[in-house]
């Protein structure tokens, strides 16, 4: 028997040889294909975007989806190295295609890998869509063509997807501001498709870059790639003894962010989550309605009081923050794991355009990251953060669930 593939809050996830196997990656594929080839989407091309990041063996798993995707006649740009998720949204929606796929578990273990769904729009998959491929799943064999053959007849077209994206987030910040700041920043690419992009992109600028975990490791230096504290540990070393302003870090496919003072001491993702809505509201004078996750720190919603601003709380997967911003009139667009959306480019998180924009409000405010937190907790109070990961048995979930529907705590701090 075969084992069920289900899709979570941002694709399938599985463990390498266990359940993600090529065998499965085929079945996946073949559903994908057969459900764009049964849900066109007006003004699309039958052309998808493939991409992988650097986990063991996601360059050969993401070549198998393009042989499969070009089996089946679509017209397929596949990235020619591992690359940021946002890098294959973002071509996903200037190629005009059907729609991409990224192979990466993102900031899971390194026995992980994923297959994760981007939608015509460029941003994650709306539920519809995982459904109906999860529905399709099996009902047709596997039809895939040689790569070599399908590059040669130009079906599938091997391209860095990077620099179109690279120039786009450079629009989209006072890139001249940031250039002229002279100033040291680290960046920690946790092992991860992010490693040299902050290098490439301030080339040439006053800015001076340390790019730290920057290898291709596919076991992660023995940790996962998320960007939360227990993982900057090496890092915050080096910067204890080599003091810079701010150091950003990536998760495993680059579409999350976070950071650490310039002493290596950990800023949580709401803090720089609220950075960045202040930044937007007071430095850019930026309006619309924001949204956020419902895991996401209270300060958001002190900060839209404060300032008049409709907020719009979600569920869990940012796929549902998404959707707002499809409908226009979004600010910002975030969630506690450090995805962050922008308007004006892709309804996606972008871990590089956020760390721009951060660099953007040091730039702008001259200030050290630490002053600008104590000024935000001055003028809306100190907010903590703290999360527990429990591991539970995925076939016991929804019983548990059901049990704390029916039995809710009456307190749940004391």
């Amino acid at each position: 028997m075969r084992a069920p593939i289900k899709f979570g809050t941002d694709g399938w996830r599985a463990i390498i040889a266990e359940d993600f196997t090529f065998d499965n990656v085929d079945r996946v594929a073949q559903a994908t294909a057969d459900y764009w080839d049964a849900n066109p989407v007006s003004d699309s091309k039958k052309k998808v975007v493939v991409g992988y990041d650097r986990r063991f063996l996601s360059d050969q798993f993401g070549q198998r989806v393009a042989e499969i995707l070009s089996g089946n006649g679509f017209k397929v740009l596949l990235a020619d190295q591992p690359v940021p998720t946002p890098s294959v949204s973002f071509a996903v929606k200037r190629e005009k295609a059907a729609g991409g796929v990224m192979v990466t578990a993102s900031h899971n273990p390194p026995a992980f890998n994923g297959y994760k769904v981007k939608a015509w729009f460029g941003g994650s998959a709306e539920p519809a869509l995982c459904q109906g491929i999860e529905a399709l799943l099996d009902k047709s064999g596997p039809k895939a063509r040689r790569l070599s053959e399908a590059i040669k007849d130009k079906q599938v077209t091997v391209k860095d997807l990077r620099p179109a994206h690279f120039a786009a987030v450079k629009r989209l910040v006072d890139f001249k501001l940031i250039a002229k700041s002279k100033r040291r920043f680290a960046h920690d690419a946790l092992f991860g498709v992010g490693a040299g992009c902050f290098t490439e992109l301030l080339a040439g600028t006053t800015c001076k870059v340390t790019t730290l975990n920057a290898q291709h490791d596919p076991l992660f230096g023995g940790i996962n790639p998320e960007p939360i504290p227990k993982n900057y540990a090496k890092s915050a070393a080096f910067l204890k003894k080599h003091p810079h302003d701010l150091c950003l870090v990536t998760d495993g496919d680059a579409d999350r962010i976070g950071g650490m003072d310039g002493r290596g001491n950990p800023l949580s993702t709401h803090q720089l989550i609220c950075l960045l809505l202040h930044h937007f509201i007071v430095n850019r004078k930026a309006q619309g309605r924001v949204v956020k996750a419902i895991t996401t720190t209270s300060m958001v919603d002190k900060m839209c009081e404060a300032y008049g601003l409709q907020l719009v709380e979600t569920g869990v997967g940012f796929k549902y923050i998404a959707a707002e911003m499809m409908k226009g009139d979004v600010l910002l667009g975030f969630e506690e794991s450090g995805g962050i959306g922008f308007p004006g480019h892709i309804p996606e998180r972008d871990g590089i355009l956020a760390g721009l924009m951060l660099l953007e409000l040091l730039a702008t405010e001259r200030l050290s990251v630490n002053k600008l937190i104590a000024r935000l907790e001055r003028e809306f109070g100190p907010h903590r953060y703290a999360r527990i990961d429990a591991h539970f048995p995925l076939e016991k979930r929804n019983a548990l669930m059901e049990f704390c529907q029916s039995n809710p705590p009456t307190k749940l701090l004391r």
